[in-house]
């Protein structure tokens, strides 16, 4: 296995899995495009090598270079990811909940605007950290980019 795509269908069929199941699991709208990673036709972005990672269970490392690193897996990465943002909503809605006077608009923040703009705000710190690159060794930032 000299390269992505090997190691990528080396691993779908390892679970038994289509190239259309997987895509599903990604959430890619066309099983073509994984197949393209396959076929090595074409590179998935950091973003979807992080999915990928977490949906084999094995590390970025691992799928970049066919080096086993027993240290981390792209599960454990995706895992402390939404560990790091479920602190962090959660030290948010603490402190909405418990500022006193807070106001939206003029009038006292109602309950339903206060989880109104926690949603919000959760999907701005998973974009930002969907966006964060710090998750790929820096070896390979350059690659992909």
């Amino acid at each position: 296995m000299n390269n992505l795509g090997d190691r990528l269908s080396y691993l779908r069929e390892k679970k038994g899995w289509t190239k259309t199941h997987v895509a599903k699991k990604l959430g890619i709208k066309t099983m073509s495009t994984y197949a393209n990673w396959e076929y090595n036709l074409r590179q998935p972005d950091n973003e979807m090598l992080i999915k990928i990672a977490g949906l084999y269970e094995v590390s970025v490392d691992y799928l970049l270079t066919g080096e086993v690193d027993e240290k981390v897996t792209g599960k454990e990465m995706i895992s402390k990811a939404e560990r790091d943002i479920a602190k962090r909503m959660d030290e948010l809605r603490e402190d909405l909940t418990s500022a006193t006077g807070l106001l939206f608009d003029g009038e006292p923040m109602s309950d339903e605007a206060r989880e109104s703009l926690l949603e919000a705000m959760e999907f701005g710190v998973r974009l930002a950290k969907k966006n964060n690159k710090k998750f790929i060794p820096k070896k390979f930032r350059d690659k992909e980019e």
